[in-house]
């Protein structure tokens, strides 16, 4: 058996969330958790807490990349906290530590981590009908240069899904 799949959670932060998204990401992290992968998220709030609430709820590992250096800004429900002090630098440290993306929602701050992403090949699911830039990028690529098409789901259930089932040739292993 190889090691544990590690799916990063991206969207909206405490101050944009709304309850649609904020419930999405709680049933996407309760789904990660039930398949046994490590829940990663910005640690903060949001669409962060919410997925990590879920998957704390289930049982799941949570494991929280926080820009600050406090482990105590982190929020509640991480069982792992790094607390990086990088600032928005550390978007670079969740997406290239994530073997699949899911979007929910999102502003300016996800676009940093979606970038990352897409620029080391990381397969990338955006959350249809959560807003923001999810709905944006489901189904489209970043640039012309089409590295990665970003695949939209319908679903929190079908999003983990297909984060669970990609192709193991389709995962970063640059």
């Amino acid at each position: 058996m190889g090691r544990q799949k590690q799916i990063l959670v991206i969207g909206f932060g405490k101050d944009h969330c709304s309850l649609g998204a904020y419930q999405s990401a709680y049933k996407i992290g309760l789904e990660i958790a039930k398949r046994s992968g490590i829940l990663l998220t910005g640690g903060l709030g949001g669409v962060m807490e919410a997925a990590s609430r879920g998957a704390k709820e289930a049982g799941g590992l949570v494991v929280g990349i926080i820009p600050q250096d406090n482990k105590a800004d982190a929020n509640s429900y991480c069982d792992v906290v790094i607390a990086t002090g990088i600032g928005l630098a550390r978007d670079f440290i969740t997406a290239y530590s994530a073997d699949a993306v899911i979007i929910v929602g999102g502003g300016a701050g996800t676009m940093i981590e979606a970038a990352a992403a897409y620029q080391k090949k990381i397969p990338i699911i955006a959350l249809r009908g959560s807003g923001g830039i999810a709905d944006r990028l489901a189904d489209s690529y970043l640039d012309d240069r089409s590295i990665e098409r970003i695949i939209g789901e319908n679903t929190p259930d079908a999003a983990v899904r297909t984060a669970f089932n990609l192709p193991e040739e389709a995962e970063n292993d640059s």
